[in-house]
């Protein structure tokens, strides 16, 4: 742990009007993220918090690190890293009553985004002291075995499930937009035929089964380092987009990537959009169900949005 407040012990209780929990990741942005550390502090200290910066070397260990920091009294949360890291402080701290903070230097960046949050990590922070709480959506994820995760902007199953693993591990050391193109043109070579059935809000579960590519439901409109899959998509209206591509053939993929890679917009003619709030989804063979970019678990799956379950600290030209 990097504490830049060496006068104070760390088993203090800390006034949490004050102080600041920084969840820094290591090796988000390639490492780079690793020389900003004294600046972060600084830059805190100018809009008068003291932050005490916490490495992780693992989500285990984040996760614990997160614990540990809201039993000793912070409840100002910010994470400096992408949205795996975001995804995992969200995981550690809901259901207590936390302010986050978002500090962007990973590869995607999504939430921040949505969050109208500059994407230089020093802007992001002096936005973030200078702006206001904003409510917005969580999804809430439970699987066969009783588990239940959260994440707070694309999750889905198929093809975009199996490019976030490979984006993760391939083309990790890639930045932007480029290394989710290529984790997706990969995984669609590699993309095994699989059936899927869905179930939309209230509808039967027992429904025909269906071959598909990709099935997602969105909280932000960007995901991947800003591919637009869903851009009506909002973090703060208690709804989910839902996107579903039934087939993607080959041609189409490679007339879709100029205006992917240019622009982010995915181009298809066939993606179904709707807009739902709970979904149940079972695949023929289990097969990972990802949120933030992380694989959280194994189909079948019910995802059901919660309508402003968490708070974050975002420029006040677009609170409320």
């Amino acid at each position: 742990m990097f504490d830049p407040a060496s006068s104070d012990s760390e088993s203090e209780i800390v006034s949490p009007f004050r102080a600041v929990a920084v969840f820094a990741n290591p090796a988000s942005g390639s490492g780079r993220s690793l020389k900003l550390l004294p600046k972060i502090k600084t830059a805190f200290e100018q809009h008068g918090f003291r932050a005490t910066i916490y490495e992780m070397a693992s989500p285990e260990e984040l996760e614990a690190l997160v614990r540990k920091s809201i039993a000793e009294g912070f409840t100002h949360l910010f994470t400096f890293g992408g949205d795996g890291t975001l995804h995992n402080v969200i995981n550690a701290a809901y259901g207590r009553d936390m302010l986050f903070g978002v500090i962007p230097s990973g590869g995607g960046n999504d939430f921040a985004r949505a969050l109208h949050l500059p994407l230089n990590p020093l802007g992001a922070i002096s936005a973030a002291c200078l702006g206001t709480p904003r409510p917005v959506d969580l999804v809430r994820v439970r699987f066969a075995d009783g588990t239940t995760r959260f994440y707070l902007g694309g999750g889905g199953v198929g093809l975009d499930s199996e490019s976030a693993s490979l984006a993760n591990s391939r083309y990790r050391n890639l930045s932007g937009r480029l290394r989710y193109v290529l984790a997706a043109v990969h995984a669609y070579l590699a993309l095994k035929p699989q059936r899927i059935r869905i179930a939309l809000d209230d509808s039967s579960f027992g429904g025909p089964w269906q071959r598909f590519v990709l099935a997602s439901l969105l909280n932000t409109p960007t995901f991947g380092a800003g591919i637009q899959l869903s851009p009506g998509a909002r973090i703060d209206d208690g709804l989910l987009d839902y996107a579903f591509l039934p087939e993607l053939r080959f041609g189409q993929l490679l007339r879709a990537l100029p205006r992917l890679l240019i622009n982010g917009v995915l181009s298809l003619p066939n993606i179904e959009r709707k807009q739902v709030r709970r979904v149940r989804i079972e695949t023929e063979t289990p097969a990972y169900f990802q949120g933030d970019g992380e694989l959280m678990g194994l189909t079948p799956v019910e995802i059901e949005v919660i309508p402003r379950a968490v708070r974050f600290l975002a420029p006040k030209a677009q609170a409320g």
